[in-house]
């Protein structure tokens, strides 16, 4: 499986998925997961911080998870519609934020 998006910050990384709903699902959160989302606020930031990659449903280039992203450094994928539907916790995937996509690993 595939998904497209909008790459709103360079670069490929890989982890699992870790859906994420707002600030209550932070001690669930583990360094170096994918952190899926609808789309990202302020509560979310610590959990950003641990997250090797982001992928949100809506967005664009000035919405949170791309500023934060791009100020991170780790690859951002936005506007992809139905991340959070499509993709399970767990799942193994390769974000690449240079040309949009999220695809399942193995």
């Amino acid at each position: 499986m595939k998904l497209r998006g909008l790459g709103t910050s360079p670069g490929k990384a890989k982890g699992k998925v870790r859906i994420v709903s707002g600030p209550k699902d932070e001690a669930l959160f583990g360094e170096g997961e994918v952190l899926v989302a609808k789309i990202t606020d302020p509560t979310m930031v610590m959990m950003m911080n641990r997250a090797c990659a982001i992928v949100c449903d809506i967005g664009g280039m000035t919405s949170h998870p791309s500023i934060l992203s791009r100020e991170l450094g780790i690859p951002c994928v936005v506007a992809t519609k139905d991340a959070t539907t499509k993709l399970k916790d767990g799942q193994e995937v390769e974000v690449d934020g240079s040309d949009g996509t999220v695809r399942l690993v193995g």
